[in-house]
């Protein structure tokens, strides 16, 4: 297989005529060939448009044949080979036994949502038989769901496989029965293509309409803007900043016919360590702390930015054990020049907040876009008072924040914004601090774990990866897991519409054998 520096417009391969744009290698800080050409606004219309014609031929496939189409595109992927996850070391400086599981993953996504599609269960069926004697009359009544449209994805800087061209969005988007137009990241251009070409060569093997997927290239805004704003695309997926996501969900808002962004964006997920478990194993956490900030250099969205505890001795201990793991990291690289350029202005920022102190660097800088680690402390009065403190570093550096006692605690943890994740780490001798922390907690983050580190996101049917702004543009919302289908759809009520008129799914006899809530009750029949 080779790269071309194409994008994939429904069934063609095309190079972009507006101009070129190269991804780079930034352990090396060279530029990568080849070139790719983006995407002139006639071709992004035209990705749009195909998407868009074929919306209503996708949505009327039949299930299995949907779910064979997921499947097609693991299978797609794994063929490819060592070239895939190369090109994508190449392009991230990302381990390679990291992108061999995070393909493993992106492939699982697929899967799991293939059988999410077979089992029918996310279409909602509901059926209210007609009352015709009662007063007055009931109708017939049935309820389904439907895909919403094309939707853009726009593929995320950290996980070029998993988040990218391939990733939950566009497996979830497709499960729906939703077009996908993905806008590829620039910063690994030649995996995207590889991807891309995978998806393309399953929607033709499977029959898929043309127009079912398109991947296109651009530089700067205004491609993520006019895809955006095109009137075909009815839904967006992204994962990045906070501004990149407020820019879309602002242009969203703004056209004729406003569409839903789901935007996961900025996250610092506080880890809270209760007396009892920082007394009884303050340097095994400490250890797990610091292997948790400093995976993949810090660039997970569930890095967690924030530890909170009381003061004290076991504090003082655990802050010491931290700072020795933490000064033996070597630095790593970071993903793109840009992300390395950012991080170092943030670090410099917060070594010069008022109150706020560093407490460790990781090993000595490297060559290219290597960063160090980066730990610091302050009291919890010095971190309610500045909103500086708030803010997302994306990179491996976080804050320990000292309490006074358990009240101090529970208004940090009624401070903080919407986060992805909260963790606690507790002992029984704790679970009355802790029931404490929860509701706080509840209302704060889309994931609450104990006793464990947030970095690990499981694709499972109960995962949620979301949570209240701003963590998502919409906390009702999860990107990872079966859950990530239902962004994607809307109810339909169909009242006493023929029986030959109605979708497979409400008609009498259940002949896609799913189950559905008939007359209140779930069946199977």
């Amino acid at each position: 297989m080779t790269i071309h520096g194409e994008m994939i417009i429904g069934r063609r391969s095309e190079r972009g005529v507006a101009g070129e744009v190269r991804s780079a290698d930034p352990a090396r800080g060279a530029e990568l060939e080849p070139a790719f050409g983006t995407a002139s606004p006639a071709q992004l219309a035209a990705a749009c448009e195909l998407a868009e014609q074929a919306f209503d031929a996708y949505r009327a496939i039949g299930l299995e044949q949907r779910a064979r189409f997921l499947e097609s595109i693991a299978e797609e992927i794994l063929d490819i080979g060592p070239l895939l996850i190369e090109r994508a070391h190449q392009e991230s400086g990302l381990p390679l036994a990291r992108l061999e599981g995070e393909r493993g993953r992106t492939v699982n996504q697929l899967r799991l949502f293939a059988k999410v599609v077979r089992d029918g269960h996310f279409l909602g069926a509901t059926l209210d038989a007609a009352l015709p004697q009662r007063s007055p009359p009931r109708p017939d009544l049935r309820m389904a769901k439907i895909p919403l449209g094309p939707v853009a994805v726009f593929g995320a800087s950290n996980f070029p496989l998993a988040f990218s061209v391939a990733g939950g969005d566009t497996a979830s988007a497709l499960a729906a029965g939703c077009p996908v137009v993905v806008k590829a990241h620039n910063a690994h251009l030649g995996t995207s293509e590889l991807v891309a070409r995978a998806v393309q060569r399953a929607a033709i093997d499977c029959g898929m309409p043309e127009g079912v997927f398109s991947m296109v290239i651009g530089e700067g805004k205004q491609i993520g803007q006019d895809l955006v704003n095109h009137p075909a695309i009815q839904a967006v997926g992204f994962t990045g900043s906070r501004q990149g996501g407020l820019a879309l969900l602002r242009i969203a808002n703004a056209r004729p016919v406003p569409i839903p962004v789901y935007a996961e964006m900025s996250s610092v997920n506080p880890v809270f360590l209760l007396p009892g478990a920082l007394a009884n194993g303050g340097a095994r956490l400490a250890a797990g702390f610091i292997d948790s900030l400093t995976l993949g250099v810090g660039q997970f969205c569930t890095n967690p930015g924030l530890v909170i505890a009381l003061a004290g001795e076991a504090l003082d201990a655990f802050r010491i054990a931290a700072v020795d793991a933490l000064q033996a990291k070597a630095a790593g690289t970071m993903l793109t020049a840009g992300i390395h350029q950012a991080y170092l202005g943030a670090i410099a920022r917060r070594s010069g907040l008022a109150g706020v102190q560093l407490l460790a660097r990781g090993s000595a800088e490297g060559t290219g876009c290597a960063a160090q680690a980066a730990l610091y402390q302050c009291d919890a009065a010095t971190y309610l008072a500045n909103p500086a403190l708030e803010e997302e570093i994306f990179g491996p550096a976080s804050v320990l924040i000292a309490c006074r006692d358990q009240a101090e605690m529970l208004a940090v943890a009624r401070h903080l914004e919407g986060q992805l994740t909260a963790t606690v780490h507790a002992t029984e001798a704790d679970h009355a601090l802790a029931a404490a922390l929860l509701p706080t907690l509840e209302r704060k983050a889309g994931r609450i774990l104990f006793n464990g580190f947030p970095t690990g996101v499981e694709v499972a049917h109960a995962m949620v990866h979301g949570g209240p702004f701003p963590a998502t543009s919409d906390s009702r919302s999860t990107s990872v897991g079966a859950a990530a289908i239902e962004r994607f759809l809307r109810p339909v009520c169909y009242q006493d519409v023929p029986a030959g008129l109605l979708p497979q799914a409400l008609r009498d006899g259940n002949p896609l054998g799913i189950a559905r809530l008939v007359d209140g009750q779930f069946r199977v029949n």
